[in-house]
């Protein structure tokens, strides 16, 4: 190839003939972004389903699917965390590390509703489900309406061991 003419049109003809398409670099950081968030989700399931399986408990999610659509926070029957999801970075700015052992009501503040809240101790307190919104507290200080399904988790033995919680910011 004498110039750069002839190079630019054999790599031409090379794409015209090919069944691949080119993709721009930056769809990588896409796919890269997507990869991650998969793998996160698989391994939060798979930690949920050993601790489902260390304390025998008596239900059935499909924690995989679950993670893709929410956070998921599970305490012990003493409500001190136990287990955040990965996915929980993305809705209140928490890791997982800086959560674990404090109770759930450090996401709550100066201005989330007192009923919201009461009806939700009150649930816990007689161990049976909920559903509420609340306002909660980001990391930054920011608040955030946030959808909770809860639910005490009993053994196989029927003792109350854990409660656990689907959260979304609604």
């Amino acid at each position: 190839m004498k110039n750069f003419s002839d190079y630019d049109n054999a790599v031409a003809d090379y794409y015209k003939k090919s069944v691949m398409n080119p993709v721009p670099v930056l769809s990588w950081e896409f796919q890269q972004q997507f990869t991650n968030a998969l793998n996160s989700v698989h391994a939060d399931a798979k930690r949920l389903e050993k601790l489902a399986k260390k304390f025998h408990w008596n239900l059935n999610f499909d924690f995989e699917l679950k993670l893709q659509q929410q956070t998921i926070l599970v305490t012990d029957a003493s409500l001190s965390i136990i287990f955040a999801s990965e996915n929980m970075i993305r809705m209140n700015g928490y890791r997982e590390s800086e959560v674990l052992g404090k109770s759930p009501k450090m996401f709550q503040g100066r201005d989330t509703d007192s009923e919201a809240s009461k009806a939700i101790r009150m649930a816990v307190q007689n161990q049976q489900p909920f559903e509420n919104n609340i306002l909660n507290y980001r990391k930054s200080g920011t608040t955030y309406n946030c959808h909770i399904q809860g639910f005490p988790v009993f053994s196989k033995e029927g003792k109350l061991c854990h409660f656990i919680a689907f959260e979304t910011a609604a």
